[in-house]
């Protein structure tokens, strides 16, 4: 499938008619807040954001509040290319501290609200955020314990009101966000994007998936993610669009929003979609112009039974924390159940080893400069190819499907699990001996974390209380849902766990 003119590069298939590939540039905004306040000037009175609890917000509003809260930012001492540290559950209140920070030119650092103390104490010590934007107590705690210098606050910033500074002023070249993101060994590590790589991976999907202000998105992925962060929501404020915001993810919720809300979106995880099929109302997605999926594999099975519940054919898509938006199945033309498609507007793409599979490389302008306090470079080749650490393969028609990955990272519900930490975490307890810690296909959850163990002699130590173990430590996520017992683990000649011969 490539119907790109002759001589245009295979992303050009996405791009609509009237738009051409020569001199294309996603980054000419130069920032979400730059066109978001371009937005507001055009037509003040448009809705941008709905949740239950507020109702709707204009894009007229929303720029009044942003800048309110800017002033309480710079009230406070904050400057820009501080970093903030946001943990919330998804509010109009959260959304507006999210934008007047990025209003402010401070630098956004989001994180998971599973996470425990040590997780915390790791994204204060590494991130050293100026303050902290957090609507659970005790992480508001475990950051005071961590830092008490942070300045904390909730998610509608309770701080006193100042002037409010000069705002929107950020250059494409200026760190907006650092994600962390999880790698092979050791802790997460942040990846620096910027103002100029998130506008670029959204302007991408405006063109590839033909975004306008008249899409209404229903919204009910968690703020601290790139699908729910970067996709959805800053692909929303750039295109016009609206989006009704809910705070957690319930079948009959999103369905009932649909309906409500004269919807033409939602954007899920595979593990939301396995719930949407078994709804005897599942119907209601026919009602959409555009589902996707993405943050884990869609199983083929699932992407059959969404359609033949809803007459939806899936749009699958890839991306990772250090690029964002990477690869799209076509909105127009055939979108291939186990497939992630094509290119996106903007992105090189090659495979090492071989012509048609191999590790993953990308360039382009929605990929990240380096990771924060790290050496300059570190996952790029001297022609400034990222190593993605996934695998892919083409097909005879050019589409890319991911077919394993060179770390060894476990997604599970669209949540990036490293097996290191929980290795780490369960040779603490007394009965454990050794472990090892893999992620097991399923095609509800993508994959599930499951462990092998290895018991001190004459333990008596059970599944149910490992668990538990788990759980008290760790985010739930991360836990593993299923503990199999061995007598040992397999080994190479060089001592090292041989994770292939677990299963």
């Amino acid at each position: 499938m490539s119907d790109a003119p002759a001589g245009a590069p295979p992303w050009a298939v996405h791009l609509p008619p009237d738009v051409s590939w020569q001199g294309l540039d996603l980054a000419a905004g130069v920032s979400i807040p730059a066109v978001m306040a371009g937005l507001a000037a055009a037509d003040a009175g448009r809705p941008v954001l709905y949740t239950p609890t507020t109702g709707w917000i204009s894009r007229g509003a929303l720029d009044d509040e942003t800048a309110r809260v800017a002033g309480r930012f710079a009230a406070a001492g904050l400057r820009p290319g501080d970093r903030l540290l946001c943990s919330a559950n998804p509010s109009a209140a959260l959304v507006i501290a999210h934008v007047a920070a990025l209003r402010s030119g401070l630098v956004v650092v989001p994180m998971n609200t599973a996470y425990q103390q040590a997780e915390v104490a790791h994204f204060v010590a590494d991130a050293r955020p100026a303050a902290a934007v957090l609507d659970r107590p005790d992480a508001a705690e475990w950051v005071r314990r961590a830092d008490p210098t942070v300045l904390v606050t909730g998610p509608a910033v309770e701080l006193d009101d100042g002037p409010v500074p000069r705002l929107d002023q950020a250059e494409s070249g200026d760190p907006a966000l650092i994600g962390y993101t999880s790698g092979t060994t050791g802790r997460p590590k942040g990846a620096v994007l910027s103002h100029g790589n998130l506008l670029a991976s959204v302007e991408s999907l405006r063109l590839a998936w033909r975004w306008t202000p008249d899409d209404r998105l229903i919204l009910a992925l968690p703020l601290f993610h790139a699908h729910g962060l970067g996709v959805a929501l800053h692909g929303t404020l750039v295109t016009g669009a609206s989006t009704v915001v809910l705070d957690h993810f319930d079948t009959d919720d999103v369905l009932d929003a649909v309906v409500a809300h004269d919807a033409t979106m939602f954007f899920g995880v595979p593990t939301m979609y396995s719930r949407l099929a078994v709804s005897s109302r599942v119907d209601i997605l026919g009602r959409l112009r555009l589902l996707v999926s993405g943050s884990a594999p869609l199983a083929a099975e699932l992407h059959a039974r969404i359609l033949s519940g809803s007459g939806q054919v899936i749009l699958e898509r890839y991306g990772m924390t250090e690029t964002l938006m990477l690869v799209s199945n076509p909105y127009q033309g055939q979108r291939r159940a186990g497939t992630v498609g094509w290119p996106l507007p903007g992105v090189e793409l090659r495979l090492a080893a071989s012509s048609s599979s191999g590790e993953i490389s990308v360039r382009g302008p929605s990929v990240f400069g380096g990771y924060w306090d790290r050496p300059a470079g570190e996952g790029f080749d001297d022609e400034g190819w990222f190593a993605t650490g996934d695998i892919g393969r083409f097909d005879d028609d050019g589409y890319l499907s991911i077919v394993g990955r060179a770390k060894e990272l476990i997604i599970s519900g669209g949540y990036n699990i490293y097996p290191r930490e929980v290795e780490d975490l369960l040779v603490t307890h007394p009965d454990v001996a050794e472990a090892a810690v893999i992620g097991v296909p399923s095609a509800e959850w993508g994959e599930t974390v499951t462990a092998f163990v290895v018991t001190v002699p004459d333990s008596q130590l059970d599944a149910a209380a490992l668990i538990a173990f788990s759980r008290s430590n760790l985010a739930h996520f991360k836990c593993p849902r299923e503990i199999r017992f061995v007598t040992s683990l397999p080994r190479n000649a060089m001592g090292k766990v041989v994770r292939a011969q677990l299963l």
